[in-house]
């Protein structure tokens, strides 16, 4: 084959399968062995589930009628319940949580015999923009390791990007699937709300929450999301809106479409290598003939103020199951309120107290109405200004993060923290798609993703359109470029 099974991406894999020309067994033994050999540096995973992944493997090896995904080595992110296996949400309060079911999403994986090969590392219960807030230990970027890899969902991306996985499922809150994906320079979607169960995802903010594949490139990405979506009886919210065949739809690409870009007061106080880079993909979309129009998002401006009382306040409320009387951490005491006190004192990390601490004030006697309300009327707005700009236009057009990674420790105030999510946010607000797909580099080497927002639903023609770009941009096959740059710098 001329390289390792670990280079191959999920696609690709699941082809030399297909054809009889590996085994399943080899290629979780060569992601073992790259996982055992990279993953003391990069921390991706919080729990390796070899022994039950070759068990696996064996089994789907027998089998005369293979599923879609056989071949397919994914990592999970650790928020997302599976059964039997440790699910943590990166706290403290779970540690030794062991669920009695699996996911929706798991569920669907296994049946079409994909392998799970771990569990991925995550800000505590997906509150944070870094992985700095796992209770277990950082996530390091495969590109260099003195930096982020980006939240919540960094473990999943750092897992992707440092070939540990042929892919991997995050979820995404405000954009952390997006982000991370950007960070690590591997693709990441944000379905649209509904679109995904949400069942066995355990809840931050049940409004905004989805699950989305993170992989090495668009056609693996829809591959993923084609097989992870679809109605689910067990989810309330979820949509019976048929799924369309995302990966055979992505060469049937039309560039009859018009899509709006950013102005500058909206790119103001972003990183310029980022600015440079939105600006070359303007002028790609000029020389593929792709019509593009300025477009004014005045309530963009409100978006994070309304995301961080929105999403604070869900999750005073979903976390509130936390108390040590039916699972999880427990902490000793002599009485029923001390113990209460006590477990979540010693189980929760400073973040998601501040975020359960500004959710309950928020939703406070007194305090609803000026905060709570309003931020859901400013969602309204977001809403209003999105279903206006796309009877106008197909897609709109982003930088993913407003700058690149950046080292740990540097964004010590929360503030300077929750500015990350400025581009991805309004996404979840709204319950639109999104997709960040790599774009180029800084000048010292570092990933740098796009961002592609569609309209409801509209996954499939976001897949085609972020082929054309991955394509026309020379990146698709980057990940060999990702790891060998990596391993120069963490060899350092």
């Amino acid at each position: 084959m001329g390289k390792k099974l670990f280079e191959a991406g999920l696609v690709e894999a699941i082809e030399l399968v297909k054809k009889g020309e590996v085994r399943i067994t080899e290629i979780v033994e060569d992601y073992i062995s790259r996982i055992e050999e990279k993953d003391q540096k990069i921390k991706a995973y919080l729990t390796c589930t070899f022994d039950q992944a070759l068990s696996r493997a064996r089994e789907i090896e027998v089998k005369k009628e293979k599923g879609r995904l056989a071949g397919a080595v994914i990592a999970i992110k650790d928020n997302i319940v599976t059964k039997g296996i440790r699910t943590t949400c990166g706290s403290k309060i779970l540690e030794n949580f062991i669920p009695p079911y699996s996911a929706t999403v798991i569920e669907r994986l296994e049946a079409e015999d994909a392998i799970i090969i771990g569990k991925t590392n995550l800000d505590e219960f997906a509150m944070g923009s870094s992985t700095e807030n796992s209770a277990f230990f950082p996530t390091r970027n495969p590109w260099d390791i003195e930096r982020v890899p980006g939240g919540s969902s960094g473990g999943s991306a750092a897992a992707v990007a440092a070939m540990e996985a042929a892919a991997a499922l995050g979820s995404d809150t405000g954009g952390s699937v997006r982000q991370p994906a950007a960070f690590c320079g591997v693709v990441g979607l944000k379905p649209t709300y509904g679109r995904v169960s949400r069942y066995g995802l355990i809840a931050f903010a049940s409004s905004l929450d989805q699950i989305g594949p993170i992989t090495r490139s668009v056609e693996d990405g829809a591959l993923l999301a084609e097989i992870i979506s679809g109605f689910d009886p067990k989810d309330s919210t979820s949509s019976p809106a048929p799924v369309a065949p995302y990966l055979a739809g992505l060469k049937d690409f039309s560039s009859e479409i018009k899509v709006g870009i950013l102005n500058e007061e909206s790119l103001k106080g972003v990183n310029p290598e980022i600015i440079s880079n939105y600006q070359n993909i303007i002028k790609l979309l000029d020389s593929l003939g792709i019509k593009w129009i300025k477009m004014d998002f005045p309530s963009w401006d409100y978006a994070l103020p309304c995301y961080y009382v929105i999403a604070p306040a869900e999750a005073s409320s979903n976390l509130a199951r936390y108390d040590g009387v039916r699972y999880g951490f427990r902490a000793e005491s002599r009485e029923l309120s001390e113990m209460y006190l006590k477990t979540r004192t010693q189980g929760f990390g400073s973040e998601v107290k501040r975020r359960i601490l500004l959710g309950t004030f928020t939703l406070s006697s007194g305090y609803y109405e000026a905060y709570y309300a309003k931020a859901a009327k400013a969602r309204q707005a977001i809403n209003k200004e999105f279903e206006a700009s796309f009877k106008k236009i197909d897609f709109i057009l982003t930088p993913t993060t407003p700058e690149p990674a950046f080292r740990f420790g540097e964004k010590q105030d929360p503030l300077s923290m929750y500015l990350q999510d400025y581009f991805t946010v309004t996404a979840n607000l709204a319950g639109i798609p999104g997709i960040s797909i790599p774009s180029g580099f800084t000048s010292e080497g570092l990933p740098l993703g796009i961002q592609l927002l569609g309209k409801a639903f509209s996954e499939s023609e976001l897949f085609k359109f972020a082929f054309l770009l991955e394509k026309n941009l020379n990146l698709k096959n980057n990940s060999s470029e990702i790891n060998s740059l990596g391993r120069r710098k963490n060899e350092k």
